[in-house]
């Protein structure tokens, strides 16, 4: 049975108030436990990398995965008997995160991560004075392939020690399980797409249903719901809302990554540019050059995407092709058209009050759309007033087949 938490689970209102912050003072709780098995297991291993896994995860994010499992529970009905719950795999999802963000770094090369060095970086520049200079990165790769390992070894034991009916249990662990396979299948693809040089924008948005928008959204949802016991409707709606917000909410990022904006990473812009990250945004702009015979356009894409060393000026080059090849506006409308079609989802149900708000309003701040409550506490929609097509939207995942996509997206209308 696990440590009492220091939490009072019984005041939902309390608890409402500050999702991140209970959720801090949870993770903080566990991991001072997990610090003090790994310090009497061996006193290196605890500080070179049960110690960077506590602080890294402890130092930053906005915790919107644990906020989708709570906002989820509670607009199903779910009360105190299920808040320890939630809270619980709320914080394993933030050790899930640490895992693939320090990944991700190695994978990527990145030297910074929230405007401090990535994990592997900090690894090697600890071991400088002893770790010969031929080996100090190698080493510093396989201590960061490490912690990731530890931190989704954490992650998995807090949810198996988490107490829930047999039911629930049952739920919950498979939802876990699809999420990590999710995970890593996205993952791969999108390194796939990166050493393949891929164009194509249905793979694109394929990668980010996976990597992102299952694991970042709709499977947080799922398990905030199964934790409450929803039924088949509010599950399915919550789902397919998230599955669209989840979506719009990678492609915010690819935007964010080349123009800057309101999530900053604490990395450089760019990086997806610079190590050719088969983004829908890079997928769309190539579409719509090939499709207007833009040369210019078709030539910097080609000379500067994937390209380490690309300087300041390149990069400024290929912000002015996605804009104006139209992509970064394509982008931009298809954001919002998910946003509404997510918010569509959600208003064919009905959920409770005490979670229906503020999900619309995580939707749209998760998006980077900006919310308009109308009369009835819903959202607007889309400025450009089009809908969404049902066939922007990737399937379920156990829908089987290849994912569909309106591949005339890119091309100029």
């Amino acid at each position: 049975m696990p440590a009492p938490i220091p939490l009072d689970v019984s005041d939902l209102s309390a608890l409402d108030d500050d999702v991140p912050g209970a959720v801090q003072r949870l993770l903080d709780h566990l991991l001072a436990q997990r610090a003090q098995d790994a310090a009497a297991l061996d006193p290196v291993f605890a500080r070179d990398l049960a110690e960077r896994v506590r602080r890294f995860t402890l130092d930053g994010g906005k915790r919107t995965r644990p906020r989708f499992v709570w906002w989820a529970l509670r607009a199903c009905g779910g009360g105190p008997g299920v808040a320890e719950a939630a809270l619980r795999v709320g914080a394993a999802l933030e050790l899930i995160q640490t895992c693939a963000l320090v990944h991700d770094d190695v994978m990527d090369g990145s030297a910074l991560r929230r405007g401090r060095p990535a994990l592997h970086t900090d690894v090697t520049a600890q071991y400088a004075g002893t770790v010969p200079s031929a080996h100090g990165p190698r080493f510093g790769e396989a201590a960061a392939i490490l912690a990731g390992d530890l931190a989704l070894a954490w992650a998995d034991d807090i949810v198996a020690a988490t107490e829930m009916s047999p039911a629930t249990a049952r739920a919950v662990r498979g939802l876990w399980s699809a999420m990590r396979t999710e995970m890593v299948a996205g993952q791969y693809l999108d390194v796939h797409g990166q050493a393949t040089s891929s164009r194509s924008p249905a793979h694109a948005v394929h990668a980010a249903c996976l990597k992102s928008a299952l694991y970042s959204v709709e499977r947080p949802l799922a398990l905030g719901a199964a934790l409450a016991g929803a039924d088949a409707a509010r599950t399915e709606a919550l789902c397919s809302a998230g599955r669209c917000v989840g979506i719009a909410f990678q492609l915010r990022d690819d935007l964010v990554d080349v123009f800057g904006g309101h999530r900053p990473t604490g990395k450089p812009t760019g990086g997806d540019i610079r190590t050719g990250r088969p983004t829908y945004l890079a997928a769309v702009a190539r579409a719509r050059a090939e499709a207007t015979g833009d040369r210019r356009a078709l030539t910097v894409l080609r000379r500067c995407l994937g390209r380490a060393d690309l300087s300041d000026s390149g990069l400024a080059e290929v912000r002015d092709v996605l804009v104006t090849t139209g992509a970064r506006a394509v982008v931009e409308a298809k954001i919002e058209r998910l946003v509404a079609q997510g918010m569509r989802h959600l208003d064919s149900v009905v959920l409770d009050t005490a979670g229906r708000l503020p999900l619309v309003r995580l939707f749209h701040t998760t998006a980077g759309v900006a919310w308009e409550p109308d009369a009835t506490g819903g959202a607007a929609g889309p400025r450009d007033g089009l809908p969404a097509p049902a066939s922007e939207v990737p399937p379920p995942p156990d829908g089987g087949g290849p994912v569909p996509l309106l591949l005339t997206e890119g091309a100029p209308r």
